[in-house]
């Protein structure tokens, strides 16, 4: 709903305070970089530092809790202020499709759309263009999942290459195998991964990413929903 509710513009970009406020581009998540590699790094516990300096913080509700799934049960230490010394959940779960607000992915090539307003979702569409979606705890560090359109036909005369199908970032897979993505026409879908190489045991620390997937039926299913060739 909230980034239903905001628009960018380039006038408000961000609330007052925000370091993306005015005419910056704005980073949804107010700049935090997630990482289980340091529990007690404020880019997992600080909303006050970050999920409170989102543009999309006025049209929340002041509910940070809608930043997180409950089912991700990552944990970070607070080091400073009246939490200092709690364990606590990490600040979010979130991760918002790149080709939604950009930037493009280099690696897939420079033609891609990128949607910077609603207006410009026009294929595949706002019901088949997904906005957000759950990153897995050991996968997520900025708010900006890459969805590699590389192997993805280039425009309606193109051909697939399966063989060069990527997995850049994981998707959450906490609800029995799948794991839930909100669209841009205000609907969600849970999805049921298929791969076995989407949904690989979670690791205790921050796994490697940008990987080789030849023939990811999932791969294909989040290209198909993420952009198309023509910029």
């Amino acid at each position: 709903m909230g980034a239903a509710n905001w628009s960018p513009t380039g006038t408000r970009a961000g609330q007052p305070g925000s370091p993306f406020f005015g005419n910056s581009v704005p980073n949804w998540t107010g700049g935090s970089w997630l990482s289980l590699n340091n529990k007690t790094d404020p880019n997992n516990w600080d909303h006050d530092a970050y999920t409170k300096k989102s543009p999309l913080w006025p049209y929340t509700g002041n509910t940070v809790g809608i930043f997180k799934c409950p089912a991700d049960k990552s944990t970070a230490k607070a080091t400073a202020g009246p939490l200092k010394g709690q364990t606590l959940p990490r600040i979010r779960s979130v991760s918002m499709n790149n080709w939604v607000g950009g930037p493009g992915w280099g690696a897939s090539g420079a033609n891609w759309k990128v949607y910077l307003r609603n207006t410009d979702i026009l294929d595949p569409g706002p019901s088949s263009t997904f906005v957000f979606l759950d990153e897995r705890e050991d996968s997520i560090n900025d708010g900006y999942f890459v969805v590699d359109m590389a192997g993805y036909p280039q425009g309606s005369g193109g051909t697939a290459s399966s063989a060069r199908l990527k997995i850049v970032d994981y998707p959450a897979s906490y609800h029995n195998g799948a794991g839930g993505l909100a669209f841009a026409d205000g609907h969600s879908e849970i999805r049921k991964w298929l791969d076995a190489r989407t949904k690989p045991a979670v690791t205790k620390t921050d796994r490697p990413l940008d990987i080789s997937s030849a023939g990811n039926r999932d791969v294909v299913w989040m290209q198909e929903r993420s952009t198309r060739w023509g910029n």
